[in-house]
């Protein structure tokens, strides 16, 4: 048996430069009327860049969010329309001032699928080309640091790394290596 809701309505609540949120009336596969809160965000995209030294470069941000300092790989969002594959080579560039080869999806990730439509898409790479020169928004400020990948997995096992898709991106990327497939 397949689970569904219908939407009988939507009432959009706020459009913002990134997201918009709307609460909608749905009928439960019961017939029962319910209520969804929904956030639509238009996805982002995240890579695990790893050197020849097996390190992972990833950028240290504050998250307003969260009023703290997190470690996370090198991600950005998509805008509207844009290739997913061509954003993230953007955002390692910009962010860590390196190219990648041998570039290997890791799929996507739904971080907050109770209420928000997100979709993050995951790749992995070895790193190609390293120009160090970054080139961030001007909103943006982030510190890069290298990391072992088996100090990186540890990091995630010991709960040091709390974003998802950077846990994620760590423990494929990993498995990948450890099967010679990156």
């Amino acid at each position: 048996m397949r689970h569904f809701e219908e939407t009988n309505r939507e009432e959009v609540l706020f459009e913002g430069r990134i997201i918009r949120v709307h609460v909608d009336d749905v009928t439960l596969e019961n017939g029962q009327p319910a209520k969804r809160e929904v956030v639509d965000h238009p996805g982002g995209v995240s890579v695990a860049c790893l050197t020849d030294q097996n390190e992972l470069i990833f950028v240290r941000q504050f998250r307003y969010p969260y009023k703290e300092e997190l470690l996370e790989l090198p991600a950005g969002k998509l805008e509207r329309g844009e290739d997913p594959f061509e954003a993230m080579k953007r955002e390692q560039r910009e962010e860590t001032g390196t190219t990648g080869k041998n570039y290997v999806s890791l799929g996507n990730v739904y971080p907050t699928p109770g209420y928000c439509g997100e979709i993050i898409r995951l790749w992995a790479c070895r790193v190609d080309q390293e120009t160090g020169e970054l080139h961030l928004d001007p909103d943006e400020f982030l510190q890069n640091l290298r990391i072992p990948l088996d100090q990186a997995v540890d990091m995630v096992l010991r709960n040091e790394i709390p974003d998802s898709k950077t846990q994620i991106g760590i423990l494929k990327t990993a498995k990948l290596v450890e099967r010679g497939l990156l």
